[in-house]
C-alpha cells in the first residue's frame, strides 16, 4: 500500500514519550500535537526544521497547505 508523505517546515514547541507540538508558523497557539508514530524529526536548529508525516494526518489537523514535498512509501 502507498502513503503519501509529505515534509513540513515549522516549529516543533515541545515534545513528550509519544506526541509532539508543532506548528508551522512558529506560533505556539496555532500548534498541533502529533503522535511520534506517524512522524520523522529532522535535523532542529532552535526548534525549527522539518518533519515528515502521512498526508492524512497532515490534511486531518490542518496543515497540508504548508506542504513543501511529497513523496510515496510503500507500507505493508
Amino acid at each position: 500500500m502507498k502513503t503519501n508523505i509529505i515534509e513540513i517546515r515549522g516549529q516543533v514547541h515541545g515534545r513528550r514519550d509519544r506526541e509532539i507540538l508543532f506548528s508551522a508558523d512558529g506560533d505556539q497557539d496555532s500548534a498541533v500535537v502529533l503522535p511520534l508514530a506517524h512522524v520523522e524529526i529532522g535535523a532542529l536548529h532552535h526548534g525549527v526544521g522539518t518533519i515528515s508525516l502521512p498526508s492524512w494526518l497532515a490534511e486531518r489537523e490542518g496543515l497540508s497547505a504548508t506542504t513543501k514535498t511529497t513523496t510515496q512509501k510503500d507500507t505493508e
